[in-house]
Parts: structure tokens; sequence; C-alpha cells
């Protein structure tokens, strides 16, 4: 998915150098999300939970937008049209609809719900994103994950993967990165990562082990779901520091609860983040949108119906550091 914001803010992301537990952060805490329209005289409206002035990663998780459930014949669907990406994997979660995805790479592939769709921009990569004709409700999340310095100019990729659904202390959890509850997705990341759809009964709780060195976060879809001492309601999101090597779950609705989990080790490298691009500097920046708008370096998507996406305009002045609230 594109970041389809005309005046995107840029963002500089790292790591505290306490290695991303700082002292003032409470056990949970709890991050409110924005809505941000697409674009298009019906804009499909998405939650956007990361980044924010109050975290901006956790783990290499970078961005989370959470859309629907949208009605398509209200909404228009999602019609995003060919966009650059580099420095960055991205991950397509569906829990309702079906969207066509086509790559640069030549890739023509489809997201449906429980399956996993991971697109990595390495160098640099293109692609388009539209809601199929049988969709009537669209639902699910768009997620990224920074690559680390090392590993941010690889190869263009797409993975598909459909996870089990393991049945856990009566939830319903699908792996689809990482490990968890003894279930390992085979799909390669870049850093340690982890990524699971949890699906808790009605006035339920799941305790589950997790990795004591990764810093978490908990999306709600549906439900209200109570982390640790936090209440949670649908399109919060509870961050929680390394340190636990559990984390309990309590579902407080009479309905079943939705979540997803994220998870991983406290990105170390301090990262710029402007519209689809992942960099380290302004001038890395600068250059891609260059190269972006001269059609080279990203390549082209075929098969999709329609120009692609210009790139917004630069800030009139270089793009500063965010500081990372400690």
């Amino acid at each position: 998915m594109s970041n389809a914001e005309t005046t995107p803010a840029p963002v500089r992301c790292g790591t505290p150098a306490d290695g991303g537990r700082p002292s003032a952060v409470p056990p949970v805490q709890v991050l409110t999300a924005r809505d941000v329209p697409l674009g298009g005289p019906r804009a499909m409206t998405v939650r956007r939970t990361l980044p924010q002035r109050a975290r901006t990663m956790i783990g290499a998780w970078c961005f989370a937008d959470h859309y629907g459930p949208d009605d398509v014949s209200d909404t228009g669907g999602m019609d995003v049209a060919p966009h650059p990406h580099t420095g960055l994997q991205t991950v397509s979660w569906l829990f309702s609809g079906e969207i066509e995805h086509r790559d640069s790479l030549g890739s023509h592939a489809f997201v449906r719900p429980g399956e996993l769709n991971l697109m990595t921009g390495g160098h640099g990569i293109a692609h388009s994103e539209v809601s199929t004709p049988k969709t009537t409700v669209l639902h699910g999340v768009q997620l990224w994950v920074a690559l680390p310095d090392a590993h941010r100019n690889t190869e263009r990729d797409f993975q598909h993967h459909v996870p089990e659904c393991l049945r856990v202390d009566g939830a319903e959890v699908r792996v689809f990165l990482g490990a968890l509850a003894d279930a390992v997705s085979p799909v390669r990341t870049f850093t340690p990562l982890l990524g699971a759809e949890i699906l808790l009964p009605p006035r339920s709780a799941l305790t589950l082990a997790v990795d004591p060195r990764f810093e978490h976060g908990l999306l709600v879809d549906r439900g209200d779901v109570r982390l640790a001492d936090a209440l949670l309601r649908p399109a919060e999101l509870g961050y929680t520091a390394p340190g636990p090597d559990t984390l309990t779950l309590t579902n407080e609705s009479d309905d079943t609860a939705r979540a997803v989990l994220l998870g991983g080790t406290p990105f170390e490298e301090e990262i710029v983040m402007w519209w689809n691009f992942i960099c380290r500097s302004h001038e890395e920046v600068v250059q891609a949108r260059e190269e972006w708008a001269a059609g080279d370096r990203f390549g082209s998507v075929q098969g999709y119906d329609g120009d692609p996406l210009p790139a917004p305009e630069l800030p009139k002045v270089p793009l500063k550091p965010r500081r990372r609230a400690q």
C-alpha cells in the first residue's frame, strides 16, 4: 500500500541508547490511530498507528495501517495505482475481501483472508493494489518492515504463505512471520520479527510465551482486549518494552475479539521515512524521488489500467530528525 498523503511528514526513526527500554514508558503504552484518506473522490480511510510521535517503530515494524470493515459499494474499495518502495518489506494481511497485487518483479497475486503476501522492495520495486469485483467488505492491515542497512539494497522479492491455524487454550493463532506457540513461519525476514493474528473467544484469557528480547505491539481489530494492565479498544495499539517472557491477553467483551500481535528486537539504526521511501538521509530521499520520476530504478507494473502515482513535492527544507519519545 502507498502512503497517499499529499504532504507526507518526514520521520526520523531510531532506538534509544538504552536498547529500546525508555524508563518513562509505562508497562503498556496505548497508542491511538489517526485517520488517513487513501485518496480519490470516495477516499477509503485507513487508521494509522505507526509511525507517530509517541512511538515510531516496534522492532523493525515502522508502519501500520488498519482499515475496514468497509462496504466497497460506499467507499469504492481500494485502488492504489503503481507506486514505488525502497528499503522495506510490505506485509499484507486481510480479514475479509480480496486484493489484486501486481509488481515490477512480474508478480500477479491475490491477497485473501488468512494468507500472507510479503513483498521485499530492497533497492527498489513498484506495485499496485486493487480490491477485486467479488469484494463486498474490505477489512485488514497493511504493515511495513524497515530493512537493516546491510540488506536494504537487496534484490526485490515476493513471497506468499498460508499459515496454519493453531488452537491454543481455545484461541485461534495464525503466525505469518516469526515464531509463536510452536508455529514457525518459513517466510524470510532480515531482522528477528513476529507477526500473528489472534482470535480470542468471549471472556477468555490467553498467555503466550514470547521472546524477552522483543518489544511487542498488540493492534486490536475488534473487541476489548486487556494487555497486562491496559484495556485496549478497537483500533488501539498497546506497546510493551523488552523484558517479559510471557504476554497475557484477556478478551473482556461478549463477542470474539481479534488482534494482530507484532514484535521484534529493537531496531538499532536510524532511518528517514518519507512517502514510500525508507532511507538514511535527505539526499537519499531526493535521489529515490528523482529516480521514480525518471522511471528506471523501480521498474514498471504491467496490467494496471491507469497511470502511476506521482511523488508528492518534497518539503522546502531538508528532512530533519524527529526525536523518538523517551
